[in-house]
């Protein structure tokens, strides 16, 4: 297992009540962060309700102006982020010629305006600072498309966009700005793909299974690219897994 050391830094993850965003939430925090949750509900990981370095939040993060309080919130009860992880999204699968204009947009909204707006808010103050790391968790769809999933593609393929302009603009300030592109993830979210996604995902999968959330080594379930740069000192890079 890898060892991390995060005491005395304090973390924000977006999504963090489930899935990829809760797995993060339970690491940093075993790592000795404290960590702000920020979901639709407010709720915290369940095996973190009693800690008392984490905080729970709760927000609709493709709105621009609760994200806005939420911040000021989180602030108050724990701190200024030092890390942000961008891990909230939503899917609303459905063939492009059938889906609805309203599907596309609310996963446009939450999934890659929702990062822009955390991304945006907490990058003004690692800004005056001039140090902070920002991680926007995008999806291997995002490189590659997939059928049934044109909003969702689009909208993670907009997140690695938006990274490698985060990164240009804010690396000379000392903010890291990355994305991790993972492929099929054993989640809530995932649970209910159509078996049809699902395969289509897993089918360029080495080992043609799931990875779980939780941190393990590189070589436990499935195959990865190593990030990519896009110029020296300005790392912006797509982990697939």
């Amino acid at each position: 297992m890898y060892s991390f050391d995060f005491t005395g830094k304090t973390v924000y993850v977006t999504g963090g009540s489930r899935g990829i965003g809760a797995a993060a939430v339970r690491a940093f925090v075993d790592a000795g962060a404290k960590a702000a949750v920020f979901s639709r509900s407010g709720a915290v990981p369940e095996s973190l309700s009693d800690n008392e370095n984490v905080v729970g939040v709760a927000v609709d993060v493709a709105d621009f102006a609760a994200c806005e309080a939420a911040l000021k919130q989180a602030e108050a009860s724990i701190g200024t982020p030092d890390i942000l992880i961008n891990a909230a999204g939503i899917t609303r699968d459905g063939l492009l010629v059938r889906m609805s204009a309203e599907n596309f947009k609310s996963v446009i909204d939450t999934n890659l305006c929702g990062a822009f707006n955390m991304l945006r808010l907490a990058a003004t103050g690692m800004f005056r600072r001039k140090s902070g790391c920002i991680v926007n968790v995008s999806s291997i769809v995002g490189i590659t498309g997939n059928a049934g999933q044109a909003n969702y593609a689009a909208s993670k393929a907009g997140v690695i966009a938006l990274t490698q302009s985060a990164a240009a603009e804010l690396s000379p300030r000392g903010i890291r700005v990355n994305a991790i592109a993972p492929g099929f993830i054993e989640t809530d979210m995932t649970a209910v793909l159509p078996g049809q996604v699902k395969d289509s995902i897993l089918n360029r999968v080495a080992l043609a299974a799931p990875a779980s959330p939780e941190i393990s080594p590189p070589s436990a379930s499935s195959s990865r690219r190593t990030p990519r740069p896009i110029s020296p000192g300005r790392s912006s890079g797509s982990t697939a897994g």
